[in-house]
């Protein structure tokens, strides 16, 4: 009888779903060329499931639910994929649009945003149900024509943040009560905003731009002061080279007072002081840099770059301003993830399928992970963090 008894719990408990752990120590790998992903356990550095039927991932972003269970994933195609990485199960998909780039998650958690390309706008959904909630259209000039949407981010309040490319716009939508937001538009932000990044304390937005040098800062405390040029004209006199790949922006790239920025079609890491909102300085790299991301501890800034230099990741020492390392983890370095405390980053290397993950104090390859064309990798510590 206590056999049969204890063979009858072990069943009940086999039934019950997942073996009992923690999310912290998780994260999601994309697999951009089949539409699927990999839960991964960042402690173990092993794969522990695969979840397939995602869709178009060839430029996909995700983030995570405050409890870190599940990611939300938003794929190029418009699909909007709630995925449960403790199961390794999708549990909703709804495809929202005809091209999405990304989408953030609110700061109370309960309401999800995707940017979309096409139609250009953004639209909120609850993220209990996936149910829409309101519909943004990027509507601008007398014809009303759509822009892209980039650059958005999640801010305090419940708010979003997000970009017009064509437009030269940045809107600030609060969405306390998301059937009926109430969108606050700033005008002139600059030629051709192509991404955004929130400072890690929300206080600050940052658009990067495309068509012409600098990048515009919007001070979410006070919006009445309206749009600032930072950083205005950094490369005026030089000839601008070929962009091959648009870099990109988040609070990443921010340790201590300074964040680091990439320049646009120059080999540089451009270092802004954020108490003057001036330029500190500039750190000449070998290629143009595509992520410029902070360790956790704000001791190194690593970089990865465009084409043709797309094969390595430099390490800069945040004291010296210099470069103090070049790894060379594989064909087409797509993306860097930094465990939570900072002791190893997961780098993608696409045309390798495989993952390959470094400590950060010795430089020391810790292991490789087979993955099919890996480009994003995201941990569940992005749950608690503004921006990402």
């Amino acid at each position: 009888m206590a056999l049969a008894g204890a063979i009858a719990l072990s069943l009940m408990t086999g039934c019950a779903g997942p073996a009992l752990r923690g999310t912290g120590d998780l994260g999601v790998v994309i697999e951009r060329a089949t539409g699927s992903v990999q839960v991964v356990d960042t402690t173990k550095r092993v794969s522990i499931a695969s979840v397939q039927g995602l869709g178009d991932l060839s430029h996909a972003s995700l983030v995570y639910s405050r409890d870190g269970r599940y990611a939300y994933v938003f794929g190029r195609d418009g699909g909007l994929s709630k995925v449960d990485v403790l199961k390794g199960v999708i549990e909703r998909r709804v495809v929202q649009a005809g091209n999405s780039i990304g989408g953030a998650i609110s700061q109370d958690g309960t309401l999800l945003a995707a940017q979309n390309y096409t139609p250009g706008g953004v639209k909120v959904f609850n993220a209990e149900t996936l149910e829409l909630l309101a519909d943004i259209p990027a509507a601008y000039g007398a014809q009303g024509q759509r822009a892209k949407v980039v650059g958005l981010a999640d801010a305090p309040g419940n708010k979003f943040v997000w970009s017009l490319f064509e437009a030269g716009e940045i809107w600030v939508g609060d969405f306390s009560d998301p059937r009926a937001p109430h969108i606050e538009k700033f005008r002139n932000a600059g030629r051709e905003p192509y991404d955004g990044m929130i400072t890690p304390d929300g206080r600050y937005y940052i658009a990067g731009l495309f068509g012409e040098d600098g990048m515009t800062l919007l001070d979410l405390w006070h919006t009445e002061k309206g749009l600032r040029r930072v950083l205005e004209g950094y490369g005026k006199g030089e000839e601008k080279l070929p962009v091959y790949k648009m870099p990109h922006l988040r609070g990443w790239a921010v340790a201590g007072r300074y964040a680091y920025l990439p320049a646009i079609g120059r080999h540089e890491v451009l270092v802004l002081d954020m108490e003057t909102w001036r330029e500190a300085a500039r750190i000449p790299v070998s290629g143009q840099p595509v992520f410029v991301m902070a360790r956790p501890d704000g001791r190194q800034v690593w970089v990865n770059f465009a084409f043709p230099t797309n094969s390595h990741v430099e390490v800069i020492d945040v004291e010296t301003r210099s470069v103090v390392k070049r790894l060379e983890p594989g064909k087409t370095v797509l993306h860097m993830e930094f465990t939570p405390r900072g002791e190893s980053v997961w780098i993608s290397a696409r045309d390798d399928n495989r993952v390959v993950i470094y400590d950060t104090a010795t430089f020391a390859k810790r292991s490789e992970l087979p993955a099919t064309a890996p480009s994003g990798i995201f941990f569940t510590s992005r749950a608690a963090r503004t921006g990402l």
